[in-house]
């Protein structure tokens, strides 16, 4: 099972470890593409600091941030799996999870990036600014500009197992399956229920849809769930104690589509 995660926009500072090698990132097919990205960024950022921030949408207090990317090739490094902070990588836990599945999840999770592309969690990276929202005046808009590297990296990282999407809608124009590979894509919407006068009402909440998937993830990989389809996939997800309605293909080149329905936010 291959399972696509959005970044986070926080992330935790740079480590102390050894500066940025890009040989060693995962998906090497992505090389040359990351390196015109990290290329065009530090020189955005090292040149003009307004029309950088401007760029990349940034407010003043984010000010520093343009700094930081100016240093992408000399700051320390550390895991991807520790730059990412926020609600869903907070509910996912990935320093507490015991051994076994922390090594499926340096096995099965691929984190998108405007910068990067994506890169799976044990990958050493250091902390950035850049979303796949961003246009850069040279390359263009990243979310399409990642779409020729990606079509044979993702299905490449794949294989022939499931793919679970937990991304964003802006990650997610940087990669969409295709043909056969469609068919064993599952992608999950989370929708709180509740009752209004009688009547259930549901709503996409974004806290909540982050951290309801963060913890679905955590338990997939503390349970050692090896869905080999998106049916299987559901079934486990029950078996988890997930409230889950899934939706077929209804023609060929298409996804499976899960609604996982809460009615308690936290």
């Amino acid at each position: 099972m291959l399972v696509l995660l959005p970044p986070s926009e926080g992330k935790a500072a740079s480590g102390r470890g050894a500066p940025l090698k890009p040989e060693s990132l995962s998906l090497p097919g992505l090389a040359g593409a990351r390196a015109a990205v990290l290329d065009e960024l530090v020189e955005l950022c090292a040149a003009d600091e307004e029309k950088a921030r401007d760029v990349l949408g940034l407010s003043e207090g984010l000010r520093g941030e343009i700094a930081k990317n100016v240093e992408l090739r000399t700051a320390g490094t550390r895991p991807a799996g520790e730059i990412y902070t926020g609600v869903l990588y907070d509910a996912l836990g990935l320093a507490t999870l015991e051994p076994d599945a922390r090594r499926r999840a340096r096995k099965s999770l691929l984190v998108f990036s405007g910068l990067w592309g994506a890169v799976r969690v044990g990958d050493r990276i250091p902390s950035y600014r850049c979303s796949m929202g961003v246009k850069l005046p040279g390359l263009g808009a990243l979310g399409a500009y990642w779409r020729e590297p990606m079509a044979s990296a993702v299905p490449e990282a794949a294989g022939d197992g499931l793919v679970l999407d937990l991304r964003s809608s802006a990650y997610a124009a940087a990669w969409r399956p295709k043909g056969e590979l469609a068919g064993r894509t599952a992608t999950v919407r989370v929708l709180h229920s509740q009752m209004v006068g009688g009547v259930e009402k549901r709503s996409v909440v974004s806290h909540f849809n982050k951290a309801t998937k963060g913890r679905l993830v955590r338990d997939l990989l503390t349970a050692g769930a090896k869905p080999a389809g998106p049916g299987e996939l559901v079934e486990a997800l029950r078996d988890l104690g997930y409230v889950v309605e899934a939706q077929a293909p209804g023609r060929a080149g298409k996804a499976w589509a899960l609604d996982v329905v809460v009615n308690q936010i936290h």
